[in-house]
């Protein structure tokens, strides 16, 4: 029997224009041995965020599309600093602490809009921190998981663009100067 290794959360992206929070559940094995936010490079998080803004495919640089996320005021972290997980699937996530995500909506107060990028991510914001007034003034969105893996509902990135699309459009805001 294998013991699961303790995985850590990424610091948070975000500055003080973010009005966008997108929430992760934790990052997969790719991304934290790349120490990267969506870092597997099948995910479809980064096509759809730039689909979002208007643009075309990502950039190729991590750093640059850093940037497009913080101009287009979008920030991003995990719901969970801390947990025990062998593989990268949210099914084997055992052990979860969460992140300080009320702490982080006090730090920044521009963010208007919650995005949890699938169901752990929702389920575990609104296990930990659902009745938090500072989550609770927010618009919560909970959306299809960017994860290249089909589901039920949404089988690739073209119906889950979509879906994300949808719920976005009211908020997305023009791109400012970095």
């Amino acid at each position: 029997m294998t013991t699961p290794n303790k995985v850590y959360a990424l610091p948070p992206v975000v500055d003080a224009h973010s009005r966008i929070l997108f929430l992760g559940s934790m990052p997969g094995t790719a991304s934290l041995a790349a120490s990267r936010y969506y870092g597997h490079a099948r995910n479809h998080f980064w096509p759809i965020l730039y689909r979002l803004h208007g643009a075309g495919a990502p950039d190729e640089s991590y750093e640059d599309r850093l940037r497009f996320a913080l101009v287009h005021g979008c920030a991003l972290w995990d719901t969970i600093a801390v947990c025990e997980r062998e593989g990268s699937l949210d099914a084997d996530i055992r052990e979860a602490e969460p992140t300080d995500i009320p702490g982080l909506l006090r730090a920044y107060p521009n963010i208007e809009v919650i995005v949890c990028n699938g169901g752990k991510s929702y389920d575990t914001l609104n296990k930990y921190h659902g009745k938090d007034p500072e989550v609770r003034r927010r618009t919560v969105l909970k959306l299809p998981s960017t994860s290249p893996i089909p589901t039920r509902q949404h089988k690739g990135l073209e119906e889950k663009a979509t879906a994300w699309l949808d719920a976005l459009a009211p908020f997305a805001q023009p791109r400012r100067d970095a």
